[in-house]
């Protein structure tokens, strides 16, 4: 499956506050791309104009599937994600008083080309593959941070992306944590 994400001139902001001036990116099948540099430095602010949330000023966000363009700056997020686009936001958006089995069927229930059953067998696969299998039962709020973040990464995956976005990735982990989570993403 070819896919390219490309970012061309894109400016964008809060109201008088610019966040973006004239940024361009381009992402192809099977690269990872990391976005560094310090606080307010519009990383956040780009991935939320891939996603939708925040419409650029000026400038076009596109996504081509399989040959088939889709301009991101007309489309809803919701639109956005059924493209096969997921976001691991920053802030540890997950649900604490759900158990790790249920945050983790959050997507199928909002991804239109997933089936419930689906969403249940691949669920438990991906808890496998993250480490978590054993704590599927256990309310997400008992989890380390390492946990949590694989967690994320894991109901992200349910919705079996074609592309993946994270931001904040390292957040709040230790050094061998970090490890581990970049292994993961490098894995996905």
């Amino acid at each position: 499956m070819a896919l390219e994400l490309a970012i061309r001139d894109v400016e964008a902001g809060y109201g008088a506050v610019r966040a973006l001036h004239g940024v361009s990116l381009s992402v192809g099948t099977g690269a990872t791309v990391a976005l560094l540099g310090t606080n307010g430095n519009g990383k956040s602010t780009l991935m939320k104009c891939v996603m939708g949330m925040v419409r650029p000023t000026r400038g076009s966000v596109s996504l081509t599937i399989d040959g088939t363009t889709h301009d991101l700056t007309r489309l809803s997020t919701e639109e956005i994600v059924n493209l096969g686009v997921a976001m691991v936001p920053e802030g540890r958006r997950l649900f604490p008083r759900l158990t790790v089995e249920e945050n983790l069927l959050v997507p199928s229930a909002y991804v239109r080309h997933l089936k419930d059953s689906e969403g249940e067998e691949q669920g438990m696969e991906i808890l496998r593959g993250m480490g978590l299998a054993e704590k599927a039962g256990v309310n997400a709020s008992q989890l380390s941070q390492v946990e949590l973040r694989k967690l994320e990464l894991a109901r992200a995956m349910a919705a079996k992306p074609r592309l993946l976005i994270s931001d904040e990735a390292m957040a709040g982990l230790a050094g061998t944590e970090v490890d581990e989570v970049l292994k993961i993403l490098f894995d996905l």
